[in-house]
Formats: structure tokens, sequence, C-alpha cells
């Protein structure tokens, strides 16, 4: 079994275009969220597979019929921050009133507490250990932040690579399931996501896929649902990366995903984390 991930979010949001487009812009931009996530929604109820929603609180309150939909359709809503800042260019207490505020629309739109987070841009490292303290002192179970990979604008190259347990002070504790990567020579290789997946030739991700699960672990798959958008809004004066970063692939990753759900049994985070501990198998604790 393997976790199916979305990261909610709309396409100018993204660390590539954090430069260019500001969020006091936000509002007067082309919104592609709905009509991208109903593709994603199509795709999921024709394979049957529920996955979890990290839904960025800035689009719950203007869509929030859209993330209820979402949940009436058997799929986790966890929260994916409010406004898509780096947490590792936030202080303490602006994460806190960031993540609340987040809380509180998503929590509007579904009348239901997510569970789960993730960073924007997967900006949880080692630099900032007090974000986990924070988030297990505003109740999550679990996080999904970590990716141990060494990249140009986020990675925790020596982070853990397997879902762990940490406990944290007053007796938390907190799940951490890291973005998946692939050890080869005394390397990790990302695979689970983003342009590692959408740019990848399908028999690739297939082989490390299937290599990762007959040593018992799950890949971590995510995606964003502008990546699917065969038409995306441009941008002109773009650099030649963000480019590719924005674009490439956008108008084949859908029928890739078709295939890895055809291929692969997945399942959202709170349901594979609820299936370890059913089955007590054991996790790697840290302090």
């Amino acid at each position: 079994m393997n976790i199916l991930t979305v990261d909610l979010e709309e396409w100018f949001v993204v660390e590539a275009l954090a430069e260019r487009l500001e969020s006091r812009q936000w509002d007067g931009l082309e919104s592609t969220v709905a009509k991208n996530c109903h593709r994603l929604l199509e795709l999921f109820g024709r394979h049957r597979v529920s996955a979890t929603w990290f839904v960025l609180g800035w689009v719950a309150q203007r869509h929030p019929e859209l993330i209820a939909e979402i949940e009436a359709e058997g799929h986790e809503i966890a929260c994916h921050s409010y406004y898509h800042r780096r947490v590792d260019t936030l202080t303490p207490e602006e994460f806190r009133a960031d993540t609340l505020r987040a809380l509180e629309a998503i929590t509007a739109a579904v009348q239901r507490r997510p569970r789960g987070y993730r960073a924007p841009s997967w900006s949880i490292n080692d630099s900032i250990p007090w974000a986990f303290s924070i988030l297990a002192e505003l109740e999550f179970d679990y996080d999904s932040s970590i990716y141990p990979i060494k990249h140009d604008i986020y990675g925790m190259p020596h982070g853990p690579r397997v879902i762990h347990r940490m406990h944290l002070e007053d007796d938390r504790l907190l799940y951490e399931v890291p973005a998946s990567t692939y050890r080869l020579l005394g390397s990790n290789i990302p695979i689970g996501g983003g342009g590692f997946l959408r740019h990848s030739p399908y028999w690739y991700s297939k082989h490390i896929i299937r290599r990762l699960n007959t040593s018992g672990v799950p890949a971590v798959v995510y995606m964003h649902p502008w990546e699917i958008d065969p038409d995306p809004p441009k941008l002109a004066g773009l650099t030649a990366m963000q480019r590719l970063r924005m674009y490439g692939s956008t108008s084949i990753f859908y029928h890739k995903l078709d295939r890895l759900l055809s291929d692969f049994e997945f399942c959202a985070l709170a349901d594979y984390l609820r299936l370890l501990k059913r089955r007590q198998i054991g996790f790697l604790e840290r302090p």
C-alpha cells in the first residue's frame, strides 16, 4: 500500500514565483484550482482511491464549497498553511499564527479540524526544530514536511527516510511521514512527486516505487492541482528553470497518474497510519 497526497493550492503561490507574485496580488489572478481539483476528483473516483488533501487556508477561505466537496467524496482534509510562506523564514510566533488562521479557514469549510500538516515547499528542516513542538501543541497527529534530499529550494539531506514517531515536550507525540526517496550510491534520490515524478519516464517511476514496496516501504506520492493543467495561465519573463518547474510535462502528467493508480494500491495518509497501528508494526522512535 502507498500513500496518495495532494497539495491543494493555486498555481501562483508556488515558491518558483514567490519573487514575482506577492500574496496581495493573488486575488487579481486567474483561479484554476477548482477545475483542476475536479479533474483529480474524477480520476481518484474512477480508481476508487482516497487521498489526503493538504489544503492551503487561503484557498479554503475562498472556496469552502470545494473543500467540503472533496471531503464528501471520502478524502482526508489536512493543513498546508494559510499563506504558503516557508516555515524556515518565519518566527515561532508567525508560524503559530499562520497555522491557526489556516485551521480556522479549513475547519469552517468542513466542520472538522485537520489532524495532519505539510509545510509549504517542504520547509521544515533541522534549523527550526521548534516547528514540530508547535504542531504537537496545536494537536496535530502527524506532519509530512521533511524531504531528506539536497535541493536549491528545500531539503533536509540527513533527515529520516522512514515514518517515525517523535517524542516532544510535555509527553506529546507527533508522527513524521517524510517524502519518498530511494537510496542510490550513497545519496537520497527523490521520486514521489513534483518535477521528480512529473518529468521522469513512467517506467522509471514504476520501477522505483516497486523497489520501495518490495522492501516494505510505502511511496508517498504528492501532486499539485496545477500540475495536471494542460493549458495553464502563462507568465512572461520567466527563466528557463522557472518555466520547467511551472509548465514542464503538465500536458502529460494526468495520464501518468492514471497509470500509477492502475498499477499500485494507494490510500490516504491517515488511513495508512491507522493500518500501521492496527498491525502493531513498530515505529522508529526519535527524541
